[in-house]
């Protein structure tokens, strides 16, 4: 047994504590934060950083909020968790109106969840019983696009990119699912009738074993940070519905603005079957998902085996802090600012970052929304390009190839150029 109380913070962190998609033999350096506050992150050190993640695209009111503080404050007065097996309460109740009313119908039946990559689990497994319910289990498989990324857990696993994605050295032990190419179309692009050619040809050749089709709508996030043609999820729709097919949207990374409409799925005028919420949610301040289906799905899994139940339920399932935090962040976002405020970030985006086009280190610079994209022509060092920001004032995360900003919606004009110019500096220098 290590003594632990002889190691420094820093040294112990190093030591024991795993990291997001971290070496422990390897790892990469972790920096201590002390505070946070709007869109400043406050490191041990006294340095102060420009935070151009929203921590991993979650905290788009900022830090320290005060109407999200005060929430979460009178919530812990009165109860922080209760188990929703056989309980309810009002955080929840209320959270779920907000939902239902901000959704578009038919979609209604929500399942507060406690993680993105649960309320994936859960959207495929609503997917499945429902046509277990109608006595069609041959219909197991999913459909997806190439490029994807939906999350960590095992059914997630399956329908991220089974070749250049992050769970490739996983693919003998995760199901085979259905992968289409991806999308070449971007939304600033003419649309062309052949470019789904492809996608008619599986859906002709696999409805049959088809349980659902599962993307995210617009914006690839994790899985390369690439924006497509709103058309193709117009013509995925149709597709399912003519091959009843049901059609999951992951909104996980795009929900509440960030592609500069409400949900991405109204980029494409389109409405999934299912739906798959998280990230922002709350805001960013703890972790909860939802998973939000139509009466038709909710009421066909009804009639189905194991008395209609939905098989599964976290035990943070309905967290009443997470709740009204989120509930008090749903507020915010219903008020319409973020409106204003993504579209102010795009337009600051696009004149900072596409003239990056013209430089040879950078093969195609991206703006959709509140997010821009520098994909470099080389792999990025995460290490030293982390010590170089950190030197600039600027929290930014790359990975891969990819040097990108999803700053928080309340960032001022002065933070995001300074954030803008530490990306074209670093450019300028590789």
């Amino acid at each position: 047994m290590t003594s632990s109380s002889r190691l420094s913070n820093e040294a112990f962190d190093h030591q024991h504590l795993w990291h997001p998609y971290t070496s422990m033999s390897h790892p990469l350096p972790s920096y201590e934060v002390s505070s946070a506050k709007g869109a400043t992150i406050t490191l041990k050190s006294g340095a102060q950083l420009i935070d151009g993640m929203s921590s991993w695209w979650a905290v788009i009111h900022g830090y320290r909020n005060p109407r999200l503080d005060k929430v979460a404050h009178q919530q812990i007065d009165t109860v922080s968790h209760v188990m929703f097996g056989g309980l309810t309460h009002e955080p929840a109740i209320k959270l779920g109106r907000q939902l239902v009313d901000m959704l578009p119908a038919p979609l209604e039946k929500v399942f507060i969840a406690d993680s993105g990559s649960v309320s994936v689990e859960v959207a495929i497994k609503m997917a499945l019983q429902y046509w277990l319910a109608q006595s069609r289990p041959e219909k197991s498989k999913l459909l997806t696009i190439k490029g994807g990324y939906h999350g960590d857990t095992f059914k997630a696993m399956s329908v991220c990119d089974p070749e250049n994605g992050m769970h490739s050295f996983f693919n003998k032990a995760i199901a085979t699912q259905i992968f289409a190419d991806a999308p070449e179309l971007t939304p600033d692009d003419e649309w062309d009738e052949n470019s789904g050619q492809q996608l008619t040809l599986w859906f002709e050749q696999f409805h049959k074993e088809l349980a659902a089709v599962i993307l995210e709508p617009i914006v690839q996030g994790a899985g390369g940070m690439r924006f497509y043609h709103p058309n193709y999820l117009k013509l995925i729709r149709a597709l399912c519905d003519k091959y009843e097919v049901l059609l999951i949207a992951d909104e996980i990374a795009t929900g509440f603005g960030r592609t500069g409409r409400l949900f991405a799925c109204e980029h494409a005028e389109v409405t999934p079957d299912i739906i798959c919420l998280g990230k922002a949610l709350t805001g960013g301040y703890m972790t909860l998902a939802a998973t939000v289906t139509t009466a038709k799905v909710a009421e066909t899994i009804g009639q189905g085996p194991a008395g209609g139940a939905l098989m599964h339920g976290p035990t943070f399932m309905g967290n009443p802090l997470a709740c009204a935090v989120a509930s008090e962040s749903l507020a915010i976002i219903s008020e319409g600012n973020w409106q204003q405020q993504v579209s102010t970030i795009e337009k600051h985006l696009k004149e900072k970052l596409l003239p990056l086009n013209e430089l040879s280190s950078v093969r195609e610079a991206r703006v959709f929304g509140a997010i821009g994209v520098l994909e470099m022509e080389q792999t990025i060092d995460v290490a030293e390009a982390q010590r170089l920001f950190i030197k600039r004032g600027v929290w930014i995360r790359p990975f891969g190839r990819l040097l990108y900003i999803m700053p928080p919606y309340i960032i001022s004009e002065q933070e995001l150029s300074t954030l803008c110019s530490a990306m074209a500096d670093y450019a300028k220098s590789v």
